[in-house]
Protein backbone atom coordinates (compact mmCIF):
# COMPACT_ATOMS: atom_id res chain seq x y z
CA UNK A 1 0.00 0.00 0.00
CA UNK A 2 1.30 3.47 -0.85
CA UNK A 3 1.79 5.97 1.97
CA UNK A 4 1.17 9.70 1.67
CA UNK A 5 2.99 11.94 4.15
CA UNK A 6 1.85 15.57 4.40
CA UNK A 7 4.87 17.76 5.16
CA UNK A 8 4.32 21.11 3.45
CA UNK A 9 3.63 23.20 6.55
CA UNK A 10 5.70 26.07 7.89
CA UNK A 11 5.07 25.43 11.57
CA UNK A 12 4.76 29.03 12.75
CA UNK A 13 3.61 27.93 16.21
CA UNK A 14 6.79 25.89 16.58
CA UNK A 15 9.10 28.87 16.29
CA UNK A 16 11.94 29.30 17.06
CA UNK A 17 12.38 25.60 16.20
CA UNK A 18 11.18 26.22 12.62
CA UNK A 19 13.02 29.43 11.81
CA UNK A 20 15.35 27.60 9.42
CA UNK A 21 13.47 24.35 8.71
CA UNK A 22 9.98 23.02 7.94
CA UNK A 23 8.18 21.58 10.93
CA UNK A 24 8.59 18.02 9.68
CA UNK A 25 12.35 18.42 10.14
CA UNK A 26 12.11 19.46 13.80
CA UNK A 27 13.94 16.79 15.78
CA UNK A 28 12.18 14.66 18.37
CA UNK A 29 14.44 12.33 20.33
CA UNK A 30 17.34 13.01 18.00
CA UNK A 31 15.64 12.54 14.63
CA UNK A 32 13.20 14.56 12.50
CA UNK A 33 9.47 14.09 12.97
CA UNK A 34 9.34 12.89 9.36
CA UNK A 35 11.76 10.08 10.15
CA UNK A 36 9.39 8.88 12.86
CA UNK A 37 6.57 8.98 10.29
CA UNK A 38 8.63 7.16 7.66
CA UNK A 39 9.58 4.46 10.17
CA UNK A 40 5.90 3.92 10.93
CA UNK A 41 5.07 3.60 7.24
CA UNK A 42 7.94 1.21 6.52
CA UNK A 43 6.84 -0.97 9.44
CA UNK A 44 3.35 -1.09 7.93
CA UNK A 45 4.73 -2.33 4.62
CA UNK A 46 4.54 0.84 2.53
CA UNK A 47 5.50 0.23 -1.09
CA UNK A 48 6.14 3.93 -1.81
CA UNK A 49 6.39 7.12 0.23
CA UNK A 50 4.68 10.07 -1.44
CA UNK A 51 5.72 13.19 0.46
CA UNK A 52 3.90 16.49 0.02
CA UNK A 53 6.40 19.32 0.50
CA UNK A 54 6.10 23.09 0.43
CA UNK A 55 7.82 25.42 2.89
CA UNK A 56 11.62 25.02 2.60
CA UNK A 57 11.02 21.86 0.61
CA UNK A 58 14.68 21.55 -0.41
CA UNK A 59 15.56 20.82 3.23
CA UNK A 60 13.43 17.68 3.15
CA UNK A 61 14.39 16.59 -0.37
CA UNK A 62 18.12 16.99 0.25
CA UNK A 63 17.92 15.12 3.57
CA UNK A 64 16.00 12.06 2.35
CA UNK A 65 16.77 11.88 -1.36
CA UNK A 66 14.86 9.41 -3.52
CA UNK A 67 14.44 6.54 -1.04
CA UNK A 68 14.17 5.68 2.63
CA UNK A 69 15.14 2.29 4.02
CA UNK A 70 14.84 0.86 0.52
CA UNK A 71 11.37 2.37 -0.11
CA UNK A 72 11.16 4.82 -3.04
CA UNK A 73 10.16 8.41 -2.29
CA UNK A 74 8.12 10.58 -4.64
CA UNK A 75 7.74 14.29 -3.86
CA UNK A 76 4.67 16.38 -4.63
CA UNK A 77 4.78 20.18 -4.28
CA UNK A 78 1.98 22.07 -2.57
CA UNK A 79 2.76 25.62 -3.67
CA UNK A 80 0.31 27.24 -1.26
CA UNK A 81 -0.80 25.83 2.07
CA UNK A 82 -4.57 25.86 1.60
CA UNK A 83 -5.61 22.95 3.80
CA UNK A 84 -5.33 19.18 3.92
CA UNK A 85 -7.84 18.50 1.13
CA UNK A 86 -5.83 20.84 -1.10
CA UNK A 87 -2.60 19.06 -0.11
CA UNK A 88 -4.11 15.67 -0.84
CA UNK A 89 -4.99 16.67 -4.41
CA UNK A 90 -1.31 17.22 -5.17
CA UNK A 91 -0.75 13.43 -4.99
CA UNK A 92 -3.81 12.32 -6.96
CA UNK A 93 -1.85 11.42 -10.09
CA UNK A 94 0.54 9.25 -8.07
CA UNK A 95 -2.02 7.03 -6.33
CA UNK A 96 -2.89 3.63 -7.79
CA UNK A 97 -5.24 2.11 -5.17
CA UNK A 98 -6.03 2.27 -1.44
CA UNK A 99 -3.42 4.26 0.45
CA UNK A 100 -2.30 5.34 3.91
CA UNK A 101 -2.18 9.01 4.91
CA UNK A 102 -0.18 10.35 7.84
CA UNK A 103 0.25 13.95 8.91
CA UNK A 104 3.96 14.70 8.98
CA UNK A 105 3.84 16.61 12.26
CA UNK A 106 2.64 13.68 14.38
CA UNK A 107 4.63 11.15 16.40
CA UNK A 108 2.85 7.83 16.89
CA UNK A 109 3.48 4.87 19.16
CA UNK A 110 0.14 3.27 18.46
CA UNK A 111 -1.90 0.62 16.67
CA UNK A 112 -1.64 1.99 13.14
CA UNK A 113 -1.64 -1.54 11.78
CA UNK A 114 -5.21 -2.06 13.01
CA UNK A 115 -6.37 0.73 10.70
CA UNK A 116 -4.64 -0.79 7.68
CA UNK A 117 -6.00 -4.25 8.50
CA UNK A 118 -9.56 -2.91 8.78
CA UNK A 119 -9.23 -1.20 5.40
CA UNK A 120 -7.99 -4.39 3.77
CA UNK A 121 -10.49 -6.76 5.42
CA UNK A 122 -13.67 -4.69 5.22
CA UNK A 123 -12.96 -2.76 2.02
CA UNK A 124 -14.28 0.35 3.75
CA UNK A 125 -13.98 3.59 1.82
CA UNK A 126 -11.80 4.91 4.63
CA UNK A 127 -10.64 4.02 8.13
CA UNK A 128 -9.44 6.52 10.74
CA UNK A 129 -7.50 6.18 13.95
CA UNK A 130 -9.46 8.21 16.52
CA UNK A 131 -8.81 9.27 20.09
CA UNK A 132 -10.82 10.54 23.03
CA UNK A 133 -9.33 13.80 24.31
CA UNK A 134 -10.37 16.16 27.12
CA UNK A 135 -13.40 18.16 26.02
CA UNK A 136 -11.50 21.44 26.31
CA UNK A 137 -8.95 20.22 23.75
CA UNK A 138 -11.39 18.82 21.17
CA UNK A 139 -11.79 22.15 19.36
CA UNK A 140 -8.14 21.87 18.22
CA UNK A 141 -8.97 18.90 15.97
CA UNK A 142 -11.39 17.36 13.52
CA UNK A 143 -14.14 16.03 15.79
CA UNK A 144 -16.01 12.80 14.91
CA UNK A 145 -19.44 11.39 15.66
CA UNK A 146 -19.84 7.61 15.38
CA UNK A 147 -22.75 5.17 15.37
CA UNK A 148 -23.14 1.96 17.37
CA UNK A 149 -21.23 0.01 14.70
CA UNK A 150 -18.09 2.12 15.11
CA UNK A 151 -18.64 3.92 11.82
CA UNK A 152 -18.08 7.65 11.48
CA UNK A 153 -21.27 9.53 10.66
CA UNK A 154 -20.02 13.13 10.87
CA UNK A 155 -16.80 15.12 11.11
CA UNK A 156 -16.48 18.79 12.06
CA UNK A 157 -13.17 20.65 11.75
CA UNK A 158 -12.04 22.61 14.83
CA UNK A 159 -15.55 23.42 16.05
CA UNK A 160 -16.08 26.11 18.68
CA UNK A 161 -18.67 23.85 20.34
CA UNK A 162 -17.49 20.25 19.76
CA UNK A 163 -20.28 17.67 19.38
CA UNK A 164 -18.04 15.01 21.00
CA UNK A 165 -14.52 14.57 22.36
CA UNK A 166 -13.60 11.91 19.78
CA UNK A 167 -11.05 13.33 17.36
CA UNK A 168 -9.12 12.31 14.26
CA UNK A 169 -5.48 11.64 15.08
CA UNK A 170 -3.70 12.24 11.81
CA UNK A 171 -3.55 8.68 10.47
CA UNK A 172 -6.04 7.46 7.87
CA UNK A 173 -6.54 4.99 5.06
CA UNK A 174 -8.54 5.92 1.96
CA UNK A 175 -9.65 4.59 -1.38
CA UNK A 176 -9.16 6.90 -4.39
CA UNK A 177 -12.79 8.04 -3.90
CA UNK A 178 -11.41 10.71 -1.56
CA UNK A 179 -9.99 12.64 -4.48
CA UNK A 180 -13.37 13.25 -6.09
CA UNK A 181 -14.61 14.56 -2.76
CA UNK A 182 -11.57 16.85 -2.40
CA UNK A 183 -12.29 18.35 -5.81
CA UNK A 184 -15.78 19.30 -4.63
CA UNK A 185 -14.72 20.92 -1.36
CA UNK A 186 -15.25 24.67 -1.02
CA UNK A 187 -13.11 26.94 1.19
CA UNK A 188 -14.13 26.92 4.83
CA UNK A 189 -14.58 29.92 7.08
CA UNK A 190 -10.85 29.65 7.73
CA UNK A 191 -10.21 29.97 4.00
CA UNK A 192 -8.89 26.40 3.74
CA UNK A 193 -9.97 23.28 1.89
CA UNK A 194 -10.65 21.02 4.86
CA UNK A 195 -10.20 17.25 4.85
CA UNK A 196 -13.20 17.06 7.20
CA UNK A 197 -15.40 18.61 4.49
CA UNK A 198 -14.17 16.02 1.99
CA UNK A 199 -14.96 13.29 4.51
CA UNK A 200 -18.42 14.80 4.95
CA UNK A 201 -19.00 14.53 1.21
CA UNK A 202 -17.96 10.87 1.29
CA UNK A 203 -20.44 10.22 4.07
CA UNK A 204 -23.21 12.11 2.27
CA UNK A 205 -22.69 9.91 -0.79
CA UNK A 206 -23.19 6.76 1.29
CA UNK A 207 -19.56 5.77 1.75
CA UNK A 208 -18.47 3.81 4.82
CA UNK A 209 -15.77 5.12 7.13
CA UNK A 210 -14.63 2.99 10.07
CA UNK A 211 -13.24 4.41 13.30
CA UNK A 212 -10.50 2.53 15.19
CA UNK A 213 -9.75 3.58 18.76
CA UNK A 214 -6.20 4.64 19.56
CA UNK A 215 -4.24 2.06 21.54
CA UNK A 216 -0.99 3.68 22.61
CA UNK A 217 -0.23 7.36 22.22
CA UNK A 218 0.43 10.07 19.69
CA UNK A 219 1.60 13.68 19.85
CA UNK A 220 0.63 16.39 17.41
CA UNK A 221 3.80 18.50 17.45
CA UNK A 222 2.20 21.93 17.21
CA UNK A 223 4.17 23.77 19.88
CA UNK A 224 7.68 23.42 21.37
CA UNK A 225 6.20 21.94 24.55
CA UNK A 226 4.59 19.18 22.45
CA UNK A 227 8.04 18.20 21.20
CA UNK A 228 9.28 18.05 24.79
CA UNK A 229 6.37 15.85 25.88
CA UNK A 230 6.89 13.48 22.94
CA UNK A 231 10.55 13.08 23.90
CA UNK A 232 9.56 12.29 27.48
CA UNK A 233 7.07 9.65 26.32
CA UNK A 234 9.62 8.05 23.99
CA UNK A 235 12.14 7.96 26.82
CA UNK A 236 9.62 6.16 29.04
CA UNK A 237 8.84 3.67 26.26
CA UNK A 238 12.56 3.03 25.79
CA UNK A 239 13.08 2.42 29.52
CA UNK A 240 10.13 0.02 29.63
CA UNK A 241 11.42 -1.87 26.60
CA UNK A 242 14.88 -2.25 28.18
CA UNK A 243 13.32 -3.44 31.44
CA UNK A 244 11.38 -6.14 29.57
CA UNK A 245 14.41 -7.30 27.56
Amino acid sequence: MQAVVLAAGEGTRLRPLTEDKPKGMVEVDGKPILTHCFDNMVELGATELIVVVGYLKETIIEHYGDSYDGIPITYAHQREQKGLAHALLTVEDHIDDDFMLILGDNVFEANLGDVVQRQQEDRADAAFLVEEVPWEEASRYGVCDTNKYGEIVDVVEKPEDPPSNLVMTGFYTFTPAIFHACHLVQPSNRGEYEISDAVGLLLASGRTIDALALDGWRMDIGYPEDRDEAEQRLAVDDQEAKAEA
